[in-house]
């Protein structure tokens, strides 16, 4: 199967979820399981980008929620084809992650692609949607004890609530990795928060987390090693 070949149903399948068309993508995503085209390299080549595209299409206004929904069913339809030829183990790393927008923000566009990114990649998520009270990111990372928490805010006034919600999740757990993101969200604002990293986009918020976690779990062999 030449790359060509693979870039042009890459394409297929953006064009397909921009343009909120489920067969076009159903049929695509099979082509590409038919011609021996990795799955997983479709999914985040193909249909994520499309997604990405849809956000920006509905933070400028172009897009509306009846046209995001029928991007999101598109970008399902290829979905569901391609990730039981998927396997979330071949990215070396998997972990618990809590993840939501912080309280006064229902801005979840890119908070919901980042999830559908965690999904794909083998991770367990507990979604607390949009709107999350500082003491639900808190108690939901100790129920389920996980590794991750990612926040997400899209104005500046309530980007600084993490500051908070960081603050209380390292004081009950040190080991707890934090990622922050959002269009207000900057490397230095990161630091400033006591956050392990930040996300400019949603294959960067995957990226970040892997490292974090494998970090993590070389960390927590070592101290097992010398006990």
């Amino acid at each position: 199967m030449s790359e060509e070949r693979a870039q042009e149903l890459y394409e297929r399948l953006r064009e397909g979820v921009i343009n909120y068309d489920e067969d076009d993508v159903a049929a695509a995503a099979q082509l590409v399981l038919d011609e021996g085209i990795d799955a997983f390299t479709a999914v985040f080549k193909g249909l994520i980008p499309g997604m990405e595209e849809v956000g920006e299409l509905y933070e400028q206004q172009e897009y509306f929620v009846p046209e995001l929904l029928m991007c999101a069913d598109a970008m399902y339809a290829g979905l569901n084809i391609l990730r039981p030829h998927m396997d979330g183990k071949d990215m070396g790393v998997s972990g618990v992650v809590v993840m939501g927008v912080v309280q006064g923000d229902v801005h979840d566009i890119g908070k919901n692609i980042v999830k559908m990114m965690f999904d794909v990649a083998g991770f367990e998520v507990h979604d607390l949607g949009r709107d999350v009270p500082l003491e639900t990111f808190v108690e939901e990372q100790l129920n389920t004890n996980a590794d991750l928490v990612c926040l997400s805010a899209m104005m500046t006034t309530t980007m600084v609530g993490m500051k908070d919600i960081i603050k209380q999740i390292k004081e009950k757990n040190p080991n707890a990795r934090i990622l922050i993101g959002g269009a207000p969200v900057t490397e230095e604002i990161a630091d400033k928060f006591g956050a392990d990293g930040f996300a400019e986009d949603a294959s960067n918020a995957l990226k970040d987390a892997i490292n974090m976690l494998s970090t993590l779990k070389s960390i927590q062999e070592e101290a097992e090693q010398n006990k």
